[in-house]
């Protein structure tokens, strides 16, 4: 397993993280609790000492689950969580009022809320699960998040940026007050590499890379026909005619990779894995195949520059409507 640093926090992370979401065993379907953990486990061993979860997972099952990890194996990895909005709005819509979202009280009790659950004492990394640039100036979840650091209750704080909002961060990364940013980046949606990634590493923010698979499809698994079960969140992502028009998209990449066999999982993460911004990706694993399949790419490096070139054309048209 190769390790990059955490931007300015140098914390010490895997190339390639755990990301829990589906641990929660709730919108990505039913999940054997038994199975989470033996994927904690078969991770940890595999040197993966990062894992990223978040309060609404499961609604703090996934939390718990690995706190319940952390008590039986003596294990000590890097935790980051999040606080979800008091308003529960998903994404965060522009003209909120930060008090409907982040008022301090929330944020502490959702800090304190997380380290029961995790059974730690202080968490390495908390974030605000949505974000709005209309909080940018606006101090109350700033110093909410410094007085829980100064408290020991957390080390580092960063902002989970809303999906496809890239844009939305920067602003508050050139002032300074995050250690780290979560964005969704994969082959389709590049744009996070214009301006993010740069002022990301002209002031020292870590970057944690989110959805590296677009919600599966870049696993090259899914097919026009490719069903998903009640509880699976993607029943309603895929609607219409997005799973056709996204397995098109995947097909047209395997033409650009040139190679029928070509492992679509490995390139996706070792694109994000190309970025020197990028200091650690996680997608999501449910179980041990998962995990050793996901953790492999980590050893092998970025893409070759020639590779990365082709690569471009791919990104995900915002014109589309999507």
């Amino acid at each position: 397993m190769r390790y990059r640093t955490l931007g300015r926090t140098g914390l010490r992370v895997p190339a390639v993280g755990f990301g829990t979401w589906a641990a929660g065993g709730d919108m990505w379907g039913p999940q054997d609790d038994r199975v989470t953990l033996e994927a904690f486990r078969r991770a940890w061993d595999l040197s993966c000492t990062f894992f990223d979860t978040a309060a609404v997972y499961g609604d703090g099952h996934s939390e718990e689950l690995l706190g319940r990890f952390m008590a039986e194996s003596g294990a000590k990895p890097v935790i980051a969580t999040k606080i979800p909005p008091k308003n529960y709005g998903w994404p965060a819509r522009r003209g909120t009022p930060l008090k409907e979202a982040f008022p301090r009280d929330h944020i502490v009790r959702e800090t304190e809320e997380s380290l029961r659950r995790l059974n730690m004492e202080c968490v390495h990394v908390q974030q605000l699960h949505v974000w709005s640039d209309d909080w940018t100036d606006q101090e109350e979840w700033y110093e909410a998040l410094v007085r829980l650091r100064e408290q020991g209750k957390i080390l580092h704080f960063g902002l989970s940026l809303n999906t496809f909002d890239p844009e939305s961060g920067v602003g508050v990364v050139e002032k300074g007050w995050v250690d780290t940013i979560q964005v969704v980046h994969n082959l389709f949606e590049q744009a996070p590499e214009d301006r993010l990634f740069p002022a990301a590493l002209r002031h020292g923010v870590g970057i944690i890379a989110r959805v590296p698979f677009d919600e599966s499809s870049l696993t090259g698994k899914l097919t026009r026909d490719s069903t998903f079960g009640a509880g699976d969140f993607r029943s309603r992502h895929f609607a219409g005619k997005r799973l056709e028009e996204t397995v098109e998209r995947v097909d047209a990449l395997r033409e650009t990779l040139g190679k029928p066999g070509a492992n679509l999982a490995e390139v996706a993460l070792r694109y994000c894995l190309s970025f020197d911004a990028v200091s650690t990706v996680i997608p999501g694993m449910r179980n041990i195949p998962q995990v050793e399949q996901d953790l492999a790419p980590a050893d092998l490096g970025p893409l070759p520059e020639d590779l990365l070139e082709k690569l471009k054309p791919h990104r995900w048209d915002r014109s589309h409507g999507w």
